[in-house]
């Protein structure tokens, strides 16, 4: 199987799927087509429609079968892993994981459009409005709360590491990049994403990108960056 990804700094549905096949070592060949100067530019709109009619990231190209969206995907890796926990194996907690995962790729809107998603940086704490706390406290209050019914056998949100906990971990990189004063729960679950083996791997490569997307670097100075090429 191929996995059409672009920037790993930035691109974070790209993140989701690519979380899941590394975890839980599917294998795969990642195919990186980075973002032209703009998320418009006809070049990069072109060599993406080579693999998925959407003409967007990720895709997942499975011999003659092309899926795309990160759920969707995730989605096909569960069905073709049955053996794989991808999803919680109890009936409860998977229909939560299932409604947590879909409220990700539908909503959050605020937060995904005022804090981009850009591993090579960390801001001070700004005011970023009501809808972006809103969605902030609406992500701390359903890591909370599958955490106190399900997560009782590890630090994700359902015990293990699950489908859910890599729809949300650009939510957690947003989190820990524009500096979000969060709770001791929160900060706990936060820990647990970023100390994921397949979550420092996918950072070690963004750091070592050369790209830089304008569209994605915020209009204020950053306390840390942690890019390579710096």
């Amino acid at each position: 199987m191929k996995l059409v990804i672009a920037n790993k700094c930035y691109s974070s549905w790209s993140l989701r799927p690519w979380l899941v096949m590394r975890h839980f070592g599917i294998p795969f060949e990642e195919v990186k087509v980075p973002f032209g100067p703009t998320f418009d530019d006809p070049a990069w709109k072109a060599e993406i429609a080579r693999y998925t009619p959407a003409g967007k990231v990720p895709a997942l190209v499975d011999g003659d079968i092309v899926v795309w969206e990160s759920l969707a995907i995730i989605d096909y890796l569960a069905d073709m892993h049955p053996d794989l926990p991808i999803w919680p194996r109890e009936r409860a907690a998977r229909a939560m994981a299932r409604s947590l995962a879909a409220e990700m790729h539908a909503g959050f809107s605020a937060l995904r459009s005022a804090c981009p998603m850009n591993l090579s940086k960390k801001y001070a704490a700004m005011d970023l409005g009501p809808q972006v706390a809103r969605d902030v406290a609406r992500a701390a209050f359903a890591w909370r709360e599958a955490r106190e019914r399900f997560g009782a056998g590890g630090p994700f949100l359902f015990g293990a590491f699950t489908a859910a906990d890599a729809m949300y971990a650009p939510v957690v990189t947003r989190l820990e990049t524009y500096s979000f004063p969060v709770d001791a729960a929160t900060r706990a679950y936060m820990d647990a994403v970023l100390d994921l083996p397949a979550f420092r791997a996918w950072r070690e490569d963004a750091l070592a990108e050369p790209w830089i997307v304008a569209e994605d670097e915020v209009d204020a100075e950053p306390i840390a960056n942690y890019r390579k090429s710096a």
